[in-house]
């Protein structure tokens, strides 16, 4: 391992959006897309980092457009987290293919699939070198995937939270939409909450917040972000106590 390869965590949390897996397609799971994210992580593995990830489901559901469609919103979400099982599944699946083991551990007790999560069981799962997928959120109604990996996070004694999103960071405002924004490279929890900046929901960010967790933004877009973030380099908000 070379001194520039060097990572700065021994154990992280990768949140990635069901968004980022359809990646040019409208919905659904875009192949190549999914096989480049395995990619990033088993690269990160191959660092000698402990790997868990958290990933959403709304490339195939959300539960809270359909509540507004006349499905209640418990249900809604019960589905939402099916949605993510089957993302679980599939990156599984394509970090496997890179001779990385891995595990699925869903919050929703289906043992025909995967294996149910209990804290021991992912803390046993993370210290024989193996990436563990949390699927099916909290297991509870009402609370995004944003607080599932805070919480999981939390759990299992990571050193940050790695938030991959569709930009490269914290901007003062949506850079989509504002030339003038810019960039942050480094914020305070305290920050982030005194300028409203949106990093995750408000239960999530709380979470991470009460435990000094950091949280470090960056663009799941760009090849070898996950490594290069793990070891302090590349394009990235961090936002640490």
């Amino acid at each position: 391992m070379t001194e520039q390869a060097r990572p700065i965590y021994k154990r992280v949390l990768v949140k990635v959006s069901g968004e980022a897996l359809m990646g040019p397609q409208g919905f659904g799971l875009h192949q190549p897309t999914v096989e480049a994210i395995a990619a990033d992580i088993a690269a990160t593995h191959a660092l000698g980092v402990e790997v868990g990830v958290v990933v959403g489901g709304g490339n195939i559901f959300r539960g809270v457009q359909v509540s507004s469609q006349g499905v209640d919103r418990a249900t809604g979400d019960y589905m939402g987290m099916l949605a993510t099982v089957m993302n679980a599944l599939a990156l599984s699946a394509a970090i496997m293919r890179r001779g990385t083991q891995a595990r699925v551990l869903s919050a929703l007790d289906m043992p025909a699939v995967c294996e149910t999560y209990t804290r021991p069981r992912a803390l046993a799962h993370l210290d024989r070198q193996r990436v563990v997928l949390f699927a099916a959120g909290t297991g509870n109604p009402f609370f995004t995937t944003d607080t599932a990996a805070a919480l999981r996070a939390v759990e299992t004694g990571c050193e940050a939270l790695l938030k991959a999103t569709q930009v490269d960071g914290i901007y003062t405002a949506d850079p989509k939409k504002d030339p003038t924004a810019t960039r942050l490279d480094h914020l305070t929890h305290d920050e982030v909450l005194q300028r409203d900046l949106k990093v995750m929901d408000a239960a999530a960010f709380a979470l991470a917040r009460e435990n000094a967790l950091p949280v470090i933004v960056f663009s799941i877009h760009e090849p070898g972000s996950i490594p290069a973030v793990v070891c302090g380099r590349g394009r990235a908000t961090t936002v640490a106590s």
